[in-house]
């Protein structure tokens, strides 16, 4: 089961954790810390898989992680994943990330962070894998920006209403004619 997923730039700044286990704030930000610490000083030719920051559960779970540029993506693992399993779908993530974003950068998942979560949880649910097929996780990201833009199309229609309306032609007539005053009408009403 994955316990965590993390993705941090070189300078150890989180752009994107994801907790499949409850661990209050401040230890998110200690798990983070270590984890970067354990990643970032190992050369890139060593092995991608590590045992887990006493924080995060020691000896019983792995981070296996890969460097792209200037992030670090890492998955913390227990022993019941496959380490190549995991290596293959954080390759998956980025890939589509990179689909999605045209040659993803640190920008996009700063800026993009609700897309770059429904990506994640197209491949990851509660700490499950859900899907590895990456051009089945394109068509539900296609089928959920279609529907986004669907529905700018329905909440930009009171505002279309609107300036339908006035730009109708209306008579003279009907502008002139006042309509009783609100308060008093209701007075008037006897049940």
């Amino acid at each position: 089961m994955i316990k965590a997923i993390l993705v941090f730039n070189n300078h150890g700044k989180p752009r994107l954790s994801k907790f499949y286990h409850y661990f209050n704030e401040d230890m998110q930000q200690q798990i983070i810390k270590e984890t970067f610490q354990l990643v970032s000083k190992r050369d890139d030719n060593i092995c991608n898989f590590l045992e887990g920051g006493s924080l995060i559960g020691g000896s019983d779970f792995k981070l296996i992680y890969r460097h792209y540029a200037t992030l670090y993506f890492v998955f913390c693992v227990d022993s019941s994943e496959s380490e190549l399993g995991i290596l293959d779908l954080i390759q998956v993530f980025v890939e589509t990330l990179d689909k999605c974003f045209e040659n993803v950068c640190e920008l996009d998942l700063i800026f993009h962070v609700d897309k770059v979560h429904y990506i994640l949880n197209e491949l990851v649910m509660g700490g499950m894998v859900l899907e590895t097929n990456m051009s089945e996780i394109l068509n539900r990201i296609e089928d959920q920006n279609r529907m986004e833009k669907q529905e700018a199309g329905i909440s930009g229609a009171p505002s279309r209403a609107v300036s339908a309306v006035k730009n109708i032609n209306i008579p003279q007539q009907l502008k002139d004619i006042k309509l009783p005053d609100l308060p008093q009408a209701i007075k008037e009403l006897k049940f």
